[in-house]
């Protein structure tokens, strides 16, 4: 692998089969994940899409094949956006705490967050037009501000690429598009993204790329070549 090539991909899959238990829901997948692309992931209710997120946050390790993140990013690379749970969204803490979390995984055995933390968290708050809800509550904010907050939160931990599964789900259509403009904004700047959805008019209007997984396989490529794909006609996208 040449020396610019290196640089340039941040997770590679390699025939890699995923799955649980030794049995694998998605097959022979290949693909890489370069800097700065914007990846829409979209498919039918238990195609692997789950699967998929779960082993590029290292949370599962391949049945076959490999995951790797490349060496030269290191561990605080990745930033996660989860779904959210009933309780989550009930969680009685400041949005300064949620945001300050971010970093969580580097304060090892320090037991207080320290003064670039503190900016940086204030940072993401201002780039995402929230700082003024630092000192709120988390569970008294709507839907569309909790997630602006959870998108700060990621960045603390991630400083090359955020991984979100389903992040409008249960938002309304002007707190979905607020968060879709603040990814882009992001994704603008030279944030990689890999964004489950099942929204696929937006999909199609921010991703630089569609992977749709299903029962029969996968497509990886531009949106322009998704289009005129057969994987396209399931969702009937013209």
């Amino acid at each position: 692998m040449s020396e610019n090539r290196e640089r340039n991909w941040l997770i590679s899959c390699r025939d890699a089969s995923l799955g649980y238990d030794n049995k694998p829901v998605l097959e022979h997948l290949d693909i890489e994940i370069q800097e700065g692309e914007y990846i829409c992931v979209i498919g039918e209710n238990g195609s692997g899409k789950s699967t998929l997120i779960k082993s590029l946050l290292g949370l599962l390790k391949p049945v076959s094949g490999s995951v790797q993140i490349n060496r030269r990013i290191g561990k605080g690379a990745v930033g996660y956006l989860p779904q959210q749970t009933q309780v989550q969204r009930n969680f009685p803490v400041s949005v300064r705490e949620v945001v300050l979390s971010g970093f969580l995984n580097d304060m090892r055995f320090r037991p207080f967050y320290n003064k670039k933390e503190k900016q940086e968290a204030r940072h993401h708050l201002e780039h995402l037009g929230i700082a003024d809800l630092e000192k709120k509550c988390y569970g008294e904010l709507s839907g569309g501000q909790q997630q602006r907050v959870l998108l700060a939160r990621a960045l603390c931990a991630a400083d090359k690429i955020l991984v979100l599964d389903e992040p409008v789900t249960g938002l309304d259509p002007m707190a979905a598009n607020t968060l879709y403009e603040s990814m882009e904004l992001l994704h603008q700047e030279g944030m990689a993204v890999v964004m489950v959805t099942h929204d696929m008019g937006n999909a199609l209007k921010y991703a630089d790329k569609i992977l749709h997984i299903s029962d029969n396989g996968y497509f990886f490529g531009s949106v322009g070549e998704y289009k005129q794909s057969d994987y396209a006609n399931m969702f009937l996208v013209k």
